[in-house]
Parts: C-alpha cells; structure tokens; sequence
C-alpha cells in the first residue's frame, strides 16, 4: 500500500494543489506564539461583546442556574488575568506531562536506548508496515494518557529517515493515530469511566435506575482501532506521501541530521536493550502490582481536580508512571553500554533534555494564558450548550442523529479541546433529550466520542499541537500552521466522514456498542 516515493516532483493533483495552498496561507500567518496572543485578545474582545449582549444559556445541570459571558475587560478581569498568570502557566494541560516525561525520556534518548530501539524496529518490521505500525501504535498511546505526544511523533520520524521516507510523513501518520484516534483503544482507558460517569448522571434524568457500564462503548472502539489504522494507512500513502518529492524527503532528512541507513546493532547495544528490557519489566511489575494487589497503593479511585470527577488511581500516577518507565530502562542501557558512568552522567542527560525545550515553553505560556482566559470568560459553556441546543433542533431519525452529534461536536471540539468539558455540558442535553426518543445513552456517548476525536488533529485550541509542531521545525526549519494543518487535515476529513459513516452502519445493524 506505500508506494515508493516518486524521484521527481508529485504531479499535482487537485488536492495536491488544494494542501499546498493551504499549506502556503497558513506559513503566512505569525508564529504560533503570536497567534495564541492573538487568539488571547480575541477571546478578550469576545468576552466584553457577549457580556454586553447579555450572552447567556441555561446550565442543562441544573435548570435553575444560567451560564452568562464574563467580561474579562473589566478591572476585576484583569486583575484576575495578571494574578492567574503564572497558575494558568503552570495549569496548562501538557506543561507538566511534557517536562516530567522528559526527565525519564531524555535519559532514554541520550544514553543511545532510543536509537538501538529505532534500529531494532526497522529491522523486524516489513518496510511496508511501517505506516499501519506507526498508527497503531498512536491510537492505542491513549492507554497512557498523553504520553503519546511526546514520544511517537519523533520516533516515527526516525523510522521513516532510516528507511528513506519523509519525516513530515512519520509525525503526520503518528499524529493522526494519537490525536485522530484518541477515543478508540484495544483496553479500557481512564477515559471510558469518565466519560461514563457523565453520561450515567444524564441518563438518570429520565430514569434515575439507569445504569451506564465503563465498558458500554468498548466493542465499538475495538473495531475502530483497527478501522483507523487502515484508514490511516489509506491516507498516508494515498494523499500525504505523495506530495513530498523525492528531493524534498532527502533535504527533510539531513536537516534533521539524519542517517537514511539502518546500521547493525553493536554487541554493546545488543546487551543494552537486554538490560533495558530486564529493567522496564521488573518496573512495569512493581506499579501493576501497586495497582491490582488489594489496598495497594494505586487501587480505588482518587478525585480528579480539574474535572471534579473520581477516577482511578493509577490514571493519575501516569506521568511519574512514565517517566520511571523510561527511566529506569534508559539508566540500564546507559550503564551495560557504557554510556553512563555516575550520577552526574544521569543529571547531566536530564539537564540537556530540559534545555531543548526552550521553545516549547514559550508558547506553553502563551498558550496557557488563552485557554484560561477562555474559560474563565465561560464562552466554553455557551459554546457547549449551545452546540448540544443545535443537535436538539435538527430532530432527524436515530442514524442522521448520530451523524448530526459526530459533525456539530466535531465542530466545537476546534473552539473546546477538552473531552471531558464538552460532555460535561452536553451530556445533559443530548442523552435526556435522544433518550425519549429511544436512542440509548451508549449511542449517544459513542457518537461523541468519534466527534471529539476526528478534529484533534487540526484543533488550534489541542494544546499538544505545540509540541507536534517542534518536531515538525525539526525537519523543516520554515514550517509553520500552515505545514502541520496540511499534513493532517486530509486524515481530519477522511475519518469524519468514514468513521461516522462506520458507526452509523454499526449502529443500523445492531451490533452491541460494548459490553
């Protein structure tokens, strides 16, 4: 299915043109930093209109209480903007998961891990399947909350320069798995609870014994699993390698410094991967015994601030979790290959880590400030509310139903990226409402869940866009929006339409959504 690069320049189809130009007027705007300040002064602006214009919705809630627009203009909403500052810094949503993965990640990478890994997986892997391995692996990076992010789309640029593929190529179908197929999934993730627990408190209204399982969308997001690697794969050799000449692949490569080879594994990575694998293993042993053993330190469910919700224990020890995953094995390899030689060794491949991510934390701050600012100014809530309003009106059968949640939350997960925020305010419109017309509070939740994921990739408000786009510059010094949006947008529309058009069918064919 991955035909061989051309060695001249793609010929340009209609949407080879439609990507490129698209790709030209996006390069043009400012850099992503300035475009999250412009983005902040929109939603400041935005926030004094609606507040004038009297902007307001009943919470689905609680029917008692309306959700107005807050203007941020006012003295009260700059002093909160200028104290909050730095809070809404460090409660960016990747801030944390980024820094302290790295810490585990740098050591992985540094002491060569990374690298013999890269080798090793070129070599057992059909080059043919590399693009369906890449993806996933990204769709199922979910079980690891948003690890994926950080680790995927560089490793998949790795593998495709050694085989000779564009890098670009490797981040976008990456990208895709782990943004594009974030809800679908071969085990049961810390989302399918919270979810759940969302849509239970809805269903309750019209039937206050309803009972909504964790498991009740899982058959479905099996299958999707698969159905997105396909499609994935589809689109990558069909749409996206195409458009990269062969000249281009190989300037791509070297400016990442780059080898297009797959040299052999030295004896001393040979017995590094060994020790490394020794050490993931005992470690991985120790934190799922902390997780399943009775009473042991990460079984039960903890209370998840920044959603209010109880989920479980080890979901929230996933960042540490991580980080002492790579860890641990990156110190093994280091000290079997030689690498390391004492604990300054360790420290000093931290610090190094650290210090490439200056670029990273300058639009982390930007980009920090406009989310809060968006939520503080509660157009999140109008915008949810108002959205979950709109499927009410349409009042279609159940499979136009269905398709009519995918594409209006598909729309509003561009302005709100959360999973959790947005359902928290549609949840009690769409499931009461679609619930006296028969359709079950599974389907509902299912149909938002294939919307909420099939924009993820192009959302400007997903705040690990950031870091996709480092990777990007990486191999592509002049990148920009207009670059990452191009890359990814074909894969955005091809699972909106197939992936809805997938659940309708299963749907219509009544087959169980999950256990």
């Amino acid at each position: 299915m991955n035909a061989p690069l051309p060695t001249t320049a793609p010929s340009q189809g209609l949407i080879a043109r439609a990507l490129g130009l698209v790709e030209r007027i996006g390069n043009r705007l400012p850099d992503p930093a300035t475009l999250f300040v412009l983005l902040g002064i929109a939603v400041l602006l935005l926030s004094a209109v609606g507040a004038s214009a009297g902007w307001s919705v009943v919470d689905p809630r609680d029917p008692a209480k309306t959700l107005g627009v807050t203007n941020l203009l006012t003295a009260d909403g700059i002093r909160w903007m200028l104290t909050s500052a730095l809070r809404n810094f460090l409660d960016f949503p990747p801030l944390a998961i980024v820094l302290v993965a790295m810490l585990g990640i740098g050591v992985a990478e540094r002491t060569g891990l990374f690298p013999a890994l890269l080798k090793l997986l070129v070599r057992i892997t059909p080059v043919r399947l590399l693009t369906p391995m890449v993806v996933f692996i990204g769709v199922n990076s979910s079980a690891a909350a948003d690890s994926g992010y950080v680790v995927l789309p560089p490793l998949a640029a790795g593998v495709f320069a050694m085989v000779g593929r564009s890098p670009l190529v490797g981040i976008a179908a990456a990208t895709f798995g782990i943004a594009g197929g974030f809800s679908a999934n071969v085990a049961v993730t810390s989302l399918d609870p919270l979810l759940q627990g969302l849509t239970e408190q809805a269903a309750k209204v019209i039937d206050p014994a309803a009972k909504v399982a964790p498991t009740c969308n899982y058959w479905f997001m099996l299958a999707s699993t698969f159905f997105l690697t396909g499609l994935g794969w589809f689109v990558t050799a069909r749409i996206v390698e195409p458009r990269f000449s062969r000249a281009t692949v190989e300037a791509q490569i070297a400016a990442g410094g780059m080898a297009k080879e797959v040299p052999a594994l030295s004896r001393d990575e040979w017995r590094g991967l060994a020790a490394a694998t020794v050490a993931f293993l005992l470690v991985a042993g120790v934190f799922l015994a902390m997780a399943v053993v009775p009473d042991g330190p990460l079984t039960g469910t903890v209370l998840r601030h920044s959603t209010n919700t109880m989920v479980p224990a080890w979901s929230e020890a996933l960042v540490p979790i991580i980080m002492v995953l790579f860890l641990a094995p990156g110190i093994a390899f280091g000290l079997v290959s030689r690498e390391l030689r004492s604990d300054r060794c360790v420290a000093n491949r931290m610090g190094e880590s650290m210090s490439a991510m200056g670029t990273y934390l300058v639009l982390a701050f930007f980009a920090g400030q406009t989310i809060a600012w968006f939520k503080q100014s509660g157009l999140t809530s109008v915008l949810g509310v108002t959205g979950g309003e709109a499927i009410k009106a349409i009042g279609f059968g159940e499979g136009p139903m269905v398709a009519a949640i995918v594409v209006v939350v598909a729309v509003l997960n561009l302005f709100v990226s959360s999973a959790s925020a947005k359902w928290a305010f549609l949840a009690p419109i769409l499931v009461p409402m679609l619930g006296t017309a028969g359709i079950a509070p599974e389907v509902v939740q299912c149909a938002y869940r294939v919307g909420d994921s099939c924009t993820n990739p192009i959302a400007p408000l997903n705040a690990y866009l950031v870091i996709i786009l480092v990777a990007i510059r990486r191999f592509d010094k002049s990148a920009g929006i207009g670059t990452l949006i191009a890359l990814l947008v074909p894969y955005c529309i091809a699972a909106l339409v197939l992936w809805t058009a997938f659940l309708v069918l299963w749907i219509a064919l009544g087959i169980p959504l999950g256990v």
